[in-house]
């Protein structure tokens, strides 16, 4: 069945398409996302506050880095909920970061240098934060990923630089600086905050 004209919604999950038919897709229910796994289409709720203010802080700390550190000029861009492009599908990361191009990155050609997750509440969730999409996000070239969890207070860091990848979990009343962002400290605490405040409304 050709899908050159589908119309992903609510009722396309489990619909079979190959990579090059989901990314020709246009037309789209905007009140879901849509991720293409194993050749499955899966349709999800656009995220909670307790992921998506956290992750705007993010942002904002990005873009100042960015803006008005001396070596900011390193990132090249940061943008929310973005496609990871896998060998057989595409994940959706809550944040991917673009470091040492000199250049906008081309969004399909250039893998991200750093991906972002907010876990969200429930065990599939956790497995899907910590170990697929680490295994995927380290096959797709990503150098970094930040895993950020309210709920074990930590923050887990997997570098995909070592032939093995090496993890480092951050309790909260510590700070993050990696090498790929020299002079950026990541709040833990703050951001943390950010969640635990939405949660609480």
């Amino acid at each position: 069945m050709s899908t050159a004209h589908a119309t992903l919604g609510l009722e396309s999950a489990g619909m079979l398409m190959t990579p090059e038919e989901f990314d020709s897709v246009t037309d789209y229910d905007e009140c879901y996302r849509y991720e293409l796994i194993r050749g499955a289409v899966i349709v999800n709720p656009i995220p909670n506050p307790e992921e998506t203010g956290p992750n705007e802080l993010l942002g904002h700390l990005l873009w100042e880095y960015q803006e008005r550190h001396p070596r900011g000029s390193v990132v090249d861009e940061s943008l929310p909920q973005q496609y990871v492009r896998t060998a057989t599908g595409r994940r959706i990361a809550d944040r991917l970061v673009w470091v040492g191009l000199g250049r906008l990155p081309d969004l399909r050609k250039n893998p991200a240098t750093i991906a972002v997750e907010f876990v969200s509440p429930g065990t599939r969730n956790r497995k899907r934060d910590y170990v697929e999409k680490k295994q995927e996000y380290g096959a797709a070239g990503i150098k970094e990923y930040w895993i950020f969890d309210r709920f074990r207070r930590t923050l887990t860091v997997v570098d995909f630089s070592a032939p093995a990848p090496a993890e480092m979990i951050i309790a909260e009343s510590n700070t993050y600086e990696s090498t790929l962002l020299p002079g950026f400290i990541v709040p833990l605490a703050r951001i943390l905050a950010s969640a635990d405040r939405r949660a609480e409304m």
